[in-house]
């Protein structure tokens, strides 16, 4: 009986891997079009009118002040975060890599707060480069932490190097070709964007490993308003006369944020039974 029945396992697994294996394909063939469309489309400079930001007043000395407060909320949000990993009860991991690749999250989202801050004092492509490379750091992160949730723990945890080395060299590409006239935004745009997609698709296509995994899309909605808040940035703060669009980016993108703070605190790995009173919720 046992026999027949470990049969039959075997059996159901072989006929998901076919599945499975197709699902990984689509994955990779979405990462590979980010990657060629970098390469092949023609250079893409930065639009000087990037640095041109609506909400341009100053208090106390310090210039386009909202700006640069509204990146308060991803320091506040990735020390939580940080704390959060310390103790292992408060979040459920398989593995141990898993927790430093949060870390390393958190870590680039905190960063991510004085780098933007530094920017938007004075923008220009200089100052950009110390907000761009901590972001690159979260986004790469979060790809390799999906991974290990969906796919392979020790694969996501192997990754995390190679995909945080590509990251940052895509923010150096970008301002050395800028330095030396020929300035391609592509690659960048392409981690950026790329890494995004990345991630619905194997949220999409992959079941998680943890309770709460569907929250993913929520975070990525909250992220999707944020950057339709900055294309708007000026037709905001016309409207508003308090608050610029840019500055409700980063508004939104912090609540995306805390949004994965929040799932990676209330779940609980599928299958294990929780202690009475420690249960995490799902959402």
């Amino acid at each position: 009986m046992f026999r027949t029945q470990a049969v039959e396992s075997r059996s159901v697994v072989a006929q998901h891997r076919p599945w499975r294996e197709l699902r990984l394909g689509i994955v990779c063939a979405i990462a590979a079009g980010f990657a060629i469309g970098a390469a092949m489309l023609p250079p893409l400079a930065q639009s000087p009118a990037y640095h041109e930001f609506a909400d341009d007043r100053s208090i106390f000395g310090i210039a386009n002040v909202m700006d640069v407060a509204s990146n308060l909320p991803f320091l506040l949000i990735g020390v939580a975060g940080l704390l959060a990993l310390r103790s292992e009860a408060a979040v459920a991991f398989r593995n141990s890599g898993e927790r430093w690749i949060y870390a390393l999250f958190f870590l680039g989202v905190a960063f991510t707060s004085v780098g933007s801050a530094y920017y938007h004092m004075a923008p220009d492509n200089a100052r950009l480069v110390w907000d761009r490379l901590p972001m690159t750091i979260a986004f790469m992160s979060l790809v390799a932490a999906t991974w290990a949730e969906r796919i392979d723990t020790r694969a996501g945890v192997r990754l995390l190097v190679p995909l945080l080395a590509l990251g940052i060299a895509s923010v150096v590409y970008w301002r050395l070709s800028a330095v030396h006239g020929v300035e391609n935004l592509r690659p960048y745009l392409a981690v950026q964007y790329g890494s995004i997609a990345v991630v619905l698709a194997i949220a999409a296509l992959l079941p998680s490993a943890y309770t709460g995994g569907n929250g993913i899309y929520a975070v990525a909605a909250l992220y999707g308003f944020a950057k339709v808040a900055e294309h708007f940035d000026a037709a905001i703060f016309e409207q508003t006369s308090l608050v610029s669009g840019h500055s409700v980016k980063h508004l939104l993108a912090a609540c995306a944020i805390y949004r994965i703070l929040r799932m990676l605190e209330e779940r609980a790995v599928v299958g294990r039974q929780q202690p009475k009173g420690e249960a995490r919720s799902s959402h």
